[in-house]
């Protein structure tokens, strides 16, 4: 699908989606605890999705509601041979080593960006165990495994992705014996890894550390049912917000400032760029301004590359982002991308290695731009047309559904213009 939007201005209330890191943490969690758990503001994303048919391939019963899940989950086994993550890279990496808990074989697939997405950091793992296992020589999915992970020691670079730290974090205290996570780089996403820990701490799962630099895992445990509502995402609000730093008004709500959100980081991004910011309770208003350059690190917050590229290529001077490597990595590489689509439109954008420099414009012009069906790149584009002379076509649209389905419907309901065509 493609769309053409036609430039108009945002305005009105939005309830921020709820988090889809913590969803997929609490589904997680949930089915591997022994009894019922009732998951509350549930977005069913093509992620999301994944997550819970993965967690039944391992044994657990899930009741999906119109926005919530009942889980019944307990002891992991394979209740299907095949475990498909469809383009998820979070249900990927997660799963595989909750699934090798039972020891028996299965096969990891994916679709589209996913096959590509490294899983080397496992390949060592298994390595280092003996365990067997085989993928294509081109991609990383299909992956075969069979055996059962072990306890012991493991050791993982930290700027690589916090999703490696977090399955083993959730597989490990199953094992039959104590474990030791450590780290061999600077960690970054640490708070993803913070939101990791929180979950499993509500579900029963007690897990100590140095400095993030070591985690102490006794085995053994078992994981307690728990009833979560799961808040709104920071991830999703950062593209609302830079439309109001962009001439848009729009109040986000549902939103929890004493988050664990690696992306609440999007609030002092936003401000280092000299935005407006006013929080009152669970809302959060970011007023029209003049924004400027500034440099923005990245190491622990690489979902909001997109919308803040767009937002720095609008802003008086020169913005630079620093340690963005793994933004190369996601469902695109996002630092080539946005400056291929974001240069059709007129922006100035020269990338490097682990980041780019951007020299803002005052407005862009209208193009034909392609998502590169990654859901992040749509929306920022999207966002973009608040300062946009003429109309934004954006190839491959329905990507948002990965993580917003209804985007569009909500981008409209704020009296976005929008002409679709199949």
């Amino acid at each position: 699908m493609k769309i053409t939007i036609h430039p108009k201005k945002l305005e009105g209330e939005v309830i921020v989606p709820p988090s889809k890191s913590l969803s997929h943490r609490a589904i997680l969690a949930a089915g591997l605890a022994s009894g019922r758990s009732v998951i509350s503001n549930v977005l069913f994303s093509k992620d999301i999705l994944a997550t819970i048919q993965a967690m039944r391939a391992c044994g657990a019963t899930i009741e999906q509601k119109e926005d919530s899940l009942i889980v019944y989950g307990g002891k992991v086994k394979r209740a299907f041979s095949e475990l498909d993550a469809n383009e998820s890279g979070s249900t990927i990496r997660f799963m595989i080593p909750i699934a090798m808990v039972c020891g028996e074989k299965m096969k990891f697939t994916g679709q589209n960006h996913l096959i590509h997405r490294p899983l080397d950091t496992y390949y060592e793992i298994f390595d280092k165990i003996g365990m067997h296992y085989n993928h294509p020589t081109d991609a990383y999915l299909p992956l075969e495994v069979e055996g059962a992970l072990l306890p012991g020691i493991y050791e993982i670079r930290g700027d690589i992705s916090s999703q490696f730290i977090t399955g083993l974090l959730y597989a490990l205290p199953l094992l039959d014996g104590d474990s030791r996570l450590i780290i061999t780089t600077p960690l970054e996403s640490k708070g993803y890894v913070d939101l990791t820990l929180d979950i499993l701490s509500k579900y029963g799962i007690a897990i100590e550390h140095k400095d993030y630099q070591e985690f102490i895992i006794k085995g053994n445990q078992e994981y307690r049912p728990y009833d979560y509502v799961i808040e709104g995402d920071y991830s999703q609000s950062a593209f609302f917000l830079v439309a109001n730093c962009l001439g848009a008004n729009i109040k986000l709500k549902a939103m929890n400032i004493q988050s664990f959100q690696g992306d609440k980081k999007i609030i002092n991004d936003l401000k280092s760029f000299n935005a407006d910011i006013h929080i009152d309770g669970d809302t959060i208003e970011c007023f029209p301004c003049d924004t400027y350059g500034t440099i923005i690190d990245f190491s622990q917050s690489p979902d909001l590359g997109p919308a803040l590229t767009v937002l720095g290529s609008l802003s008086h001077g020169v913005t630079t982002f620093t340690n963005a490597s793994r933004l190369r990595i996601k469902e695109c590489d996002r630092i080539t991308c946005m400056r291929e689509e974001l240069t059709k439109m007129g922006a100035y954008i020269e990338e490097f290695e682990n980041g780019m420099t951007i020299k803002g414009v005052a407005r862009l012009t209208g193009a034909v731009v392609d998502s590169h069906n990654d859901h992040r790149v749509a929306m920022a584009l999207a966002m973009a047309s608040l300062k946009t002379d003429g109309d934004i076509t954006i190839l491959n649209a329905e990507c948002v559904s990965k993580s917003f389905p209804h985007f569009w419907h909500i981008f409209e309901t704020l009296g976005g213009n929008i002409s679709y065509e199949e």
